[in-house]
């Protein structure tokens, strides 16, 4: 009538074979549930996950009831989800001897909680990398189909009707070939705006630290925003670094940029730096102003989601720290992988 409650090392071991054998990790949650219900006669028993707009039920066994007993699945300090209970009559309690057995469930779920999670998580990840390294695929080849091909194929016809304005009016030769090397100039520009959309030239031209300097230097003058200002940037950094990943090194580059942009056009600062150093087999970086800061209630834009992909792509983490009216802090953690 009770089920195993009697027996917790037999279900507790039964539960964790069955763990053990279950290869498909959408399996992992229903034989949580299942062998948690089964193993004390219930009517239902779930697991919900913790995300950022709450708990999702993730696996479910039976007919829920009104009343349920919801208890945390931990892992490490951290709520990873819930394991919700009905009782198995209307208004009946849990004996401590069903408490006592299921709280050493909830540990071993909690376990199993975080590790679907974690796959989740990355299956999440890697289909956000597959959309947007498509979508980057598309632009290229718009960019190249309609922009760039289209005007070398102008270009050839230009070169073509020429010659044979040579001998004929040298003239109006003499201006053709003028409007052929603005043509020539304007298509350089875009196969240098596609070169750097790939990767910032500056990186393999002057190396990361040099790179940033350049850029703060670029947005000291006001050359970024067309508008002339005041801000003084400082770069931190060491004077060598070491040999770093190529994603590594882009990801550090986008994120300064994306931050001195944020710093020149809404931050209205006097002074900003930028600090980069070598930490724990990771690269850290800080970008700090003194400007008029977040306000409360500010969305994340654009520019800021940006930031955290990035290092989120490489396993890092960004945060934003902001007071207004005292100035914003971006700290990025890049680890170095194999290092």
């Amino acid at each position: 009538m009770y089920g195993e409650r009697d027996e917790p090392y037999a279900v507790i071991s039964r539960l964790g074979q069955r763990l053990e054998a279950t290869l498909d990790p959408d399996a992992v949650l229903p034989t949580v549930v299942e062998t948690v219900r089964h193993a004390l006669r219930l009517p239902y028993a779930a697991v919900a996950l913790k995300r950022a707009e709450g708990y999702i039920v993730a696996a479910a066994s039976g007919e829920p009831a009104s009343e349920q007993l919801r208890l945390p699945l931990v892992y490490q300090n951290d709520i990873v989800g819930q394991l919700m209970l009905s009782p198995r009559a209307p208004g009946e309690k849990f004996a401590p001897s069903d408490r006592r057995l299921l709280d050493d469930l909830a540990r071993q779920a909690g376990v199993a909680a975080h590790a679907v999670q974690l796959t989740s998580d990355l299956q999440r990840s890697r289909e956000r990398l597959v959309t947007a390294r498509e979508e980057e695929r598309r632009r290229l080849r718009r960019d190249l189909h309609d922009g760039l091909g289209s005007r070398l194929a102008a270009l050839n016809l230009q070169a073509g009707a020429l010659r044979g304005l040579i001998r004929r009016d040298p003239d109006a030769a003499d201006e053709a070939v003028a409007e052929l090397r603005d043509e020539i100039r304007t298509s350089i520009a875009d196969i240098r705006r596609l070169v750097y959309g790939l990767r910032p030239p500056a990186l393999d031209e002057l190396g990361l630290v040099a790179a940033i300097r350049q850029r703060a230097a670029v947005c000291a003058l006001g050359e970024s925003s067309g508008e002339s200002n005041d801000l003084q940037v400082e770069v931190h950094a060491p004077e060598r670094l070491p040999a770093l990943p190529a994603a590594v090194e882009a990801a550090a580059y986008r994120i300064v940029e994306e931050a001195l942009t944020n710093v020149v056009c809404h931050a209205r600062a006097a002074t900003c730096v930028v600090r980069l150093s070598i930490e724990e087999r990771a690269l850290s970086l800080e970008i700090a102003d003194d400007g008029v800061g977040l306000r409360p209630i500010h969305a994340a834009g654009v520019g800021l989601l940006s930031m955290r992909e990035r290092a989120a792509e490489l396993g890092g983490t960004c945060v934003v720290e902001s007071t207004p009216g005292r100035g914003t802090r971006v700290l990025a953690r890049l680890p170095l992988a194999g290092h």
